[in-house]
């Protein structure tokens, strides 16, 4: 694996956590970054007032940081949500009232990769109802990332950590993308690659690599088991990556990884620094 930051990101939801948000920014950067990613910092809310978007927005400007993820609103997470885009009522509604914030968010900062989570199965709630409300969402976020110039992107999460999440394969994840691409006709959504938790699904990650990296907007690592950075599991990271590279994919691989029992800027050991 490179033993450089040059296009790796951190993901400042799970790691520097012991910080709060606001110093989590130059935290990364005195650890060696000037890219990061979040989930939607805002669990208890869509809709966040503007002053605390404009402190973020501080925050990564004067650590010299770059946004290059956001998730958009997800509800509780971590907790026991795994996004809102295909949960009748409330959730949904958050959703969407979430799309033009977070969508003029990222423009204000330059971030071009928004990250829609699905969201779990409901009790007593058809499928098909809710993947029909699920597509319907997530064209509004598609086409609202287009306008902002930014790539919608769509992800699988590991079955057994999130047993009610539908998209728990890559061809599933994939068949979503390319239904939100043939519905808008923009070609703005893409996969989101988590070789984590495709590893947690037992899936043949060489083979997505190849199949797939045409159709991926985005990666993220983590070792397996345990979450950890990389070393501290028995994934292959270094040939999976290099694998990556050569069938093409140039852009960033997000860090969301647990630091362990350590604080998060001892958690970069493995990059050789």
């Amino acid at each position: 694996m490179a033993r450089d930051t040059e296009r790796y990101d951190v993901n400042l939801s799970i790691l520097f956590t012991e910080l709060p948000l606001l110093e989590r920014p130059a935290a990364a950067a005195a650890a060696g970054f000037d890219a990061v990613e979040l989930w939607w910092p805002w669990t208890d809310t869509a809709t966040p007032p503007q002053r605390e978007l404009d402190a973020l927005r501080r925050a990564l400007a004067d650590a010299g940081t770059r946004l290059v993820g956001l998730n958009f609103y997800a509800g509780q997470l971590p907790g026991p949500d795994r996004g809102a885009l295909s949960v009748p009522g409330h959730e949904s509604d958050r959703f969407r009232a979430n799309i033009d914030v977070a969508a003029g968010f990222a423009a204000s900062v330059g971030c071009t990769a928004l990250n829609a989570l699905y969201g779990n199965r409901v009790d007593g709630v058809d499928p098909a109802v809710q993947d029909a409300l699920a597509l319907e969402n997530l064209v509004l976020a598609a086409r609202a990332a287009h306008g902002v110039g930014a790539t919608l992107l769509i992800e699988t999460l590991g079955e057994p950590e999130s047993p009610r999440y539908p998209l728990v394969s890559a061809p599933a994840a994939i068949a979503v993308v390319d239904r939100v691409n043939e519905e808008t006709g923009l070609g703005n959504a893409a996969f989101l690659l988590d070789l984590y938790h495709l590893s947690m699904n037992g899936e043949d990650l060489p083979g997505v690599i190849d199949r797939y990296a045409d159709k991926t907007g985005h990666v993220q690592i983590a070792d397996n088991p345990g979450r950890g950075a990389p070393g501290t599991g028995t994934l292959p990271l270094d040939d999976l990556v290099g694998r990556l590279r050569k069938a093409g994919y140039d852009g960033w691989i997000g860090l969301e990884y647990k630091p362990g029992d350590r604080p998060s800027a001892e958690a970069f050991g493995w990059l050789g620094r």
